[in-house]
């Protein structure tokens, strides 16, 4: 109620201009503003320029008198109590501002540290303190991983993928058949190892080949045009760089672009270095260098495929059944935990983002499972709606307590310590309350309680066995969980679920049919809390009704056989995703989903904000002004881009791909094409052609162009660790060949004792990169000393081809460091800027639409199914950001501050802010759908008198994020004085209840109607304007921490006119 047909209030509201009389309201806050209210109006003598802005706004008829003082019925009384002067709003809300709130710092502080990431819980990555205790957890944790976890499994898939196509090379028969650069053959099943499942290894040999053909193709076109006349053999090394440059400058585009390609383009950036680089020169070509590359890497690729398909195969069920099993335990856990716990809320938040990926991940590439792509779409779709019904449950309420318990804790001043299901109510500094209300209160307390920790622990039995099923069906039930003494019996769980929420709702409407309770709630607010308490539990209960019902299904249903299944995820978004596998081994995996979850937000709302919007006129029939019947706010259904014209489709198209093109890819593409050219200029200089070839020099090529990454820049650990296991590889390949004289025996234990480490590194870890670059360089330099041992000296092949490695690495992280940087910090300000106004365009869109499209409607246009799903997709790309903030807040750990130190505690409780801001608009909307302010909706006049004061609270808000985002993105201070959005939600409530009293004086709308229905109205108001109340309190605390960050304006502050922000 207090939103303004709030999309009118922040649109339409705000786009008329109404003469208003607002000094009734006024007068009325005069005794408690006292002097300290400033009260912004409009100037009576305006510009010109200003009174240009009456035109465009005006919404007067040509025959209105634009002058209200000549009105010939206004009343001579008004005339002259106010001398004939009438304050004109001209599009203005009416805005009260009061001294900033003082607040404690250190408090403040103390208050931010509880809302740091998990991250921030571990010790500095860069004291050096603590560098070597925490590397013995981190080698005892791997231990344990390998011995005890399927992580040992996955590695030993592997390792032994590499550690075949690596004896095949020591065997001399074999390594003189694939030539000097025999290596190849061992690289190729490393860059895509046996790890992973079968359907994403398949796609990945089938993507590597085709970027190495496509990499040789356009390599060998290169070499063939350098070398086709005299006057090219002059300039081959020009021709060569340009073919160089330009297929690194599209590919790289494409490595940005579409991640799906990352492993395509990958491979035909190694091919085409090689191509170019290695054994060149202006006289002739060797062509069977091609052949000499080509065939060891798909012999390679065909290698890696064989422990994948024999070794405990994987075709996407344990992927699934992991993340299920996992979603379900802390589903669990969000049921026997206080919901006032932080960190419980933030694994449901973090986990209805995994139930997401988990069904991609299924649909990306074939599987052969025992469910079908459409069941775990429902399925997912299910367990989310329970984690949303979790989450909606009360976060300043514990779980219940017995009455008699609460007041006997009040009176000691202490609090109860609840069991798991034991329901606590209003504890903290509470309102005096009659004694009629303690006895209502207690006939409420003694009812519910017990139906709704029955209910919380039927729910609890229901979603254990749904996970026993599930994970049976699976066949992981004794390798995952659950514990054999969880029932499977989900159709009884399920029947005892129903029964109980029968018994709920029983208890529910006989409390309140029951004549203890008062026919209103006004002056019962501790009563109202019980019920909006207790009614999200309900609907909790509901989502896991429906998940039972479904997981009951598919067991019943559950196919004799795995069957194999297609890729069906859509081509054009898949090709900005990939499997899990592709996601970890190309590192950067942390920026790479936030910016991909931010890009789809981004789009989600320009869809909607890029509407022309087209207000309904207020005062005339609709038929009149020849307008059609549409809706006069935008509403969360409108997802899609709008039909356009040819002409404009194409025009938008050019636009699009012409702003794309200033984007980070093209960037990214410049910088890459930049490095590897550069770097590849000895190779075509005749002074420097013969050592470059001699010393396989182009490896410092091959390195920049892996290590490269679009997202994610250089830092001082990487840039260390990298090199250091560069320098490590080369060192170790060396003593491998030395300590047996050559004897591939020897060696093949030093790769054994050296590569399962750096495997597991690259294949599971954190870091996989260092560890890519550890492989390769003991790959390279060990398997070099037998194919050039009579040429080189092992000394120098190590010193040589690991020198290069280490040259390439630091080369790709100094030039990601220096030009284009990926800066955690200053991403994390620019996004969190957007996220202040997020949560208002969740509000001016989403919410607005809930004010028009499910609060005030009109008759037969009721939201429907459609609007719902709408409104809870775009919720939930929005809870998914939240979850990638506070994991780019961990990257800005690893990063050194060159100018100042960065304080992380105000930006992470910025970002608890803005996400709480944005619960409350959830609930908002939750809370609407039950919510139907008939004296409003169904009363033009009361709309009317209530419009002035909606769209004075909704605009407050929209004044308030607007100013605190574009001082987050400016970082500029903020202004001292901010309109207050407490007052006008006050004024707005005030206002509402005297409406209310005189309606039902008149007898047009009674509101001590006994009715179940009118009561549970009651009760859902409450919801609705204690969740907006909610986003005011919250708004607060935007302003607090905004103003920490970036600081305050003052009167004495010294600046100059032009520095102030104008809001």
């Amino acid at each position: 109620m207090a939103t303004a047909n709030d999309h009118q209030a922040g649109t339409t509201e705000v786009a008329a201009s109404p003469t208003t009389d607002r000094r009734g309201a006024n007068d009325s806050l005069a005794p408690d503003l006292g002097g300290r209210l400033l009260r912004r109006r409009s100037p009576r003598h305006r510009p010109a320029s200003v009174s240009s802005l009456d035109r465009i706004y005006d919404t007067r008829r040509e025959n209105e008198d634009p002058d209200p003082r000549n009105d010939p019925t206004r009343d001579e009384n008004e005339v002259l109590n106010t001398y004939g002067i009438t304050e004109l709003r001209d599009s203005f809300f009416d805005a009260a501002f009061f001294p900033p709130e003082e607040f404690d710092p250190d408090e403040l502080m103390r208050h931010a540290e509880l809302t740091l990431p998990y991250a921030f819980r571990k010790q500095h990555p860069l004291s050096l303190t603590n560098f070597f205790p925490k590397q013995w957890h981190e080698i005892q944790t791997v231990v344990r991983r390998v011995t005890q976890t399927r992580a040992g499994i996955k590695l030993l898939k592997s390792f032994l993928g590499f550690f075949i196509a690596y004896v095949l090379c020591l065997v001399p028969p074999v390594r003189a058949w694939l030539g000097r650069h025999s290596y190849i053959m061992v690289i190729s099943s490393l860059l895509n190892h046996s790890g992973r499942s079968i359907g994403a290894q398949v796609e990945g040999t089938v993507l590597t080949i085709i970027g190495t053909a496509t990499g040789l193709g356009w390599g060998a076109f290169g070499l063939w045009l350098s070398t086709i006349t005299a006057t090219a053999r002059v300039g081959f090394g020009g021709i060569l760089a340009t073919f160089l440059c330009l297929y690194i400058f599209v590919i790289a585009c494409l490595r940005s672009y579409y991640i799906r390609t990352y492993q395509l383009v990958l491979c035909a950036g190694i091919s085409i270095c090689y191509t170019c680089l290695a054994e060149v020169s202006g006289n002739e070509v060797s062509w069977s260098k091609l052949l000499a590359y080509g065939v060891p890497w798909v012999l390679g690729q065909c290698i890696a495929l064989v422990p994948c398909f024999l070794l405990a195969p994987d075709a996407g069920a344990r992927p699934l059944a992991v993340s299920l099993h996992n979603a379900f335990s802390i589903m669990v856990d969000g049921l026997t935990k206080s919901r006032t716990d932080r960190l419980t809320r933030r694994r449901l938040a973090l986990t209805f983002v995994n139930l997401s990926q988990a069904y991609r991940d299924l649909v990306l590439d074939f599987s052969i499972t025992l469910f079908s792509p459409a069941d775990v779409k429902e399925l997912r779709n299910l367990m989310q709606a329970v984690v949303r019904g979790l989450l909606s449950l009360k976060s300043d309420a514990r779980l219940f307590d017995k009455f008699d318990q609460v007041q006997a804790a009040n009176i000691r001043g202490s609090t109860a310590e609840p069991g798991d299901f034991v329901v606590e109510i209003g504890h903290g500094p509470e309102s005096e309350t009659t004694a009629h209300e303690r006895e209502v209160i207690r006939f409420v307390s003694e009812n519910l309680v017990e139906p709704t920790e029955r209910l919380l622990s039927g729910m609890k039995d229901c979603l254990q066995s749904c996970d026993a099923v599930l994970m049976e069906m699976c066949g992981h039930r004794q390798y995952i969980g659950p514990p054999s003494n969880i029932s499977n019996d989900v159709s009884g769980t399920l029947v005892k679920l129903r029964r109980r929420i029968i018994t709920f709702t029983t208890t529910q409407d006989s409390v309140l049919a029951s004549k203890t309770l008062p026919p209103t709630y006004a002056e019962y607010p501790e009563v109202v809390k019980l019920f909006a308490y207790c009614r999200p539990i309900h609907q909790a209960a509901t989502a896991v009704e429906a998940l039972a019902v479904k997981v009951n299904q598919m067991e019943q249903r559950k196919p004799q056989y795995p069957k194999f299944h297609r890729p069906s995820y859509p081509f054009r978004k898949s090709l900005h995703r990939t499997n899990a596998q592709v996601r970890h081994d190309r590192g950067g995996l942390t920026a790479g989903s936030y910016f991909r979850s931010f890009n789809d937000i981004a789009n989600l709302i320009n869809n909607i904000t890029s509407r022309e919007f087209k207000p309904l006129s207020r005062k005339e029939d609709i038929q009149d002004n020849g307008l059609e019947k549409m809706t006069s706010t935008m509403t969360a259904t409108e997802l899609e881009d709008e039909s356009l014209t040819n002409t404009a489709r194409v025009g938008h198209s050019i636009w699009t791909v012409m702003h794309r093109l200033q984007g980070f890819e093209t960037r990214f593409g410049l910088k890459t094409a930049a490095v590897t050219s550069l770097l590849s200029v000895p190779a075509w200089l005749v002074q420097s052609n013969g050592w470059w070839t001699q010393y396989e020099v182009w490896w410092a090529v091959v390195m920049a162009w892996l290590i490269m990454a679009p997202r994610v820049g250089g830092n001082i650990q990487d840039l260390f660790t990298r090199a250091f296991c560069a320098v490590l590889g080369a060192v170790w390949g060396g003593l491998a060949y030395v300590a047996g004289d050559g004897n591939p025996y020897v060696t093949a234990v030093f790769a054994v004792i050296f590569m399962l480490p750096m495997i597991y590194r690259f294949t599971q870890s954190t870091h996989p990169r260092s560890g890519l670059v550890g492989c390769i360089s003991f790959t390279v330099v060990s398997l070099t000393e037998y194919t050039h041992a009579v040429e080189q000296s092992p000394a120098v092949i190590a010193a040589t081809r690991g020198g290069a490695i280490a040259v390439g690495v630091c080369a790709s992280i100094l030039v990601n460091w220096v030009i284009w940087p990926f800066v955690a910090r200053h991403d994390l300000r620019c996004y969190l800027q957007k996220y202040v106004i997020h949560p208002f365009e969740v509000l001016h869109l989403i919410i607005s639409g809930i004010v028009s499209k499910y609060v005030y409607y009109e008759e037969g246009e009721e939201p429907s199914k459609q609007d719902i799903v709408a409104s809870e997709i775009l919720e939930g790309h929005l809870r998914e950001g939240f979850v990638r903030l506070r994991q780019l807040m961990g990257l800005t750990r690893h990063e050194i501050r060159l100018r100042s130190p960065y304080d992380p505690l105000p930006y992470s409780a910025l970002i608890d802010a803005c996400e709480s801001f944005f619960e409350y608009v959830v609930a908002l909307r939750q809370s609407s759908l039950f919510y139907h302010p008939h004296f409003v909706r169904d009363n033009p006049e009361a709309a009317a008198r209530l419009l002035g004061y909606r769209r004075d609270a909704i605009a407050t808000i929209m004044t308030n994020l607007y100013v605190l985002s574009g001082a987050l993105r400016a970082g500029r201070k903020v202004p001292k004085y901010l309109p207050n959005a407490a007052v006008a939600r006050k004024e707005l409530l005030d206002q509402t209840k005297v409406l209310e009293t005189e309606l039902a004086k008149s007898g047009r709308y009674s509101v001590v109607k006994k009715t179940e229905s009118e009561k549970w109205a009651q009760i859902y108001s409450y919801s609705y304007n204690e969740s907006l109340t909610g986003c005011v309190d919250q708004l607060k605390e935007l302003e607090k921490y905004t103003k920490v960050i970036v600081g305050e304006q003052g009167f004495d502050s010294g600046l100059h006119r032009n520095e102030w922000v104008i809001p």
